[in-house]
C-alpha cells in the first residue's frame, strides 16, 4: 500500500539528506519525493510516498519525529488528499503523426504543449497519477524521447 506523508521540516542545509538517509538506514524505499519552501521561507514542505503496510507507516513517522528539523508530519491514512504530479514529456514528430499527438493532448486538459521543435514535440501534463499514465500510454506510441517527472506534492482537501 502507498502512503502520502507531509513533513514541515525546517528550510536549511542538510534536511534532505538527513531525511533520506534515515530511510535508507533502516532500509525503506521512497517511491517519490518533491521537497519545496512554504508560505513562510523558514519551512520547506516535503511530501514522500512510501510503500508499505501500516507498520512501515508507523516506524517511518517515529523516526521521522526523532530528527530536530522536522516540525510536523501529516500522513493522509483514511483520506484522500489533493495530490498532483507533472510530466514533460518528449515526443518523436513528424507531419504524419503531429495531428494526432495534438488530438490526444487537446482530449485532456491536464495536458498542454510546452514547446514544438522540427522534429519533437514537448507535453506538460499536470495531474493525478492514473491520468498522467492514461495520457502517457496513449503517447507512448509515437515515440518517448525523454521523459522526466516530478514526484508527487499534496495537502488535505478542506479546512485542515
Amino acid at each position: 500500500m502507498k502512503h502520502i506523508i507531509n513533513v514541515l521540516v525546517e528550510n536549511k542545509p542538510g534536511v534532505l539528506a538527513r531525511i533520506s538517509g534515515l530511510f535508507s538506514a533502516r532500509g525503506f524505499n521512497i517511491n517519490s519525493l518533491a521537497v519545496g519552501e512554504t508560505e513562510n521561507p523558514d519551512t520547506s514542505r516535503m511530501t514522500l510516498v512510501v510503500e508499505g503496510d501500516d507498520r512501515v507507516l508507523e516506524q517511518v513517522t517515529k523516526q521521522l519525529h526523532k530528527l530536530i528539523d522536522v516540525i510536523k508530519i501529516a500522513d493522509f491514512v483514511g483520506e484522500k488528499p489533493i495530490a498532483r504530479e507533472l510530466l514533460l514529456v518528449k515526443i518523436a514528430l513528424t507531419k504524419g503523426t503531429k495531428p494526432q499527438i495534438l488530438q490526444v493532448v487537446n482530449n485532456f486538459p491536464e495536458a498542454r504543449i510546452a514547446d514544438v521543435g522540427e522534429k519533437t514535440i514537448t507535453i506538460e501534463i499536470v495531474g493525478e497519477e492514473d491520468r498522467i499514465q492514461t495520457i502517457l500510454d496513449l503517447l507512448r506510441p509515437f515515440g518517448i524521447k525523454t521523459l522526466s517527472r516530478t514526484g508527487k506534492i499534496a495537502l488535505p482537501k478542506g479546512s485542515k
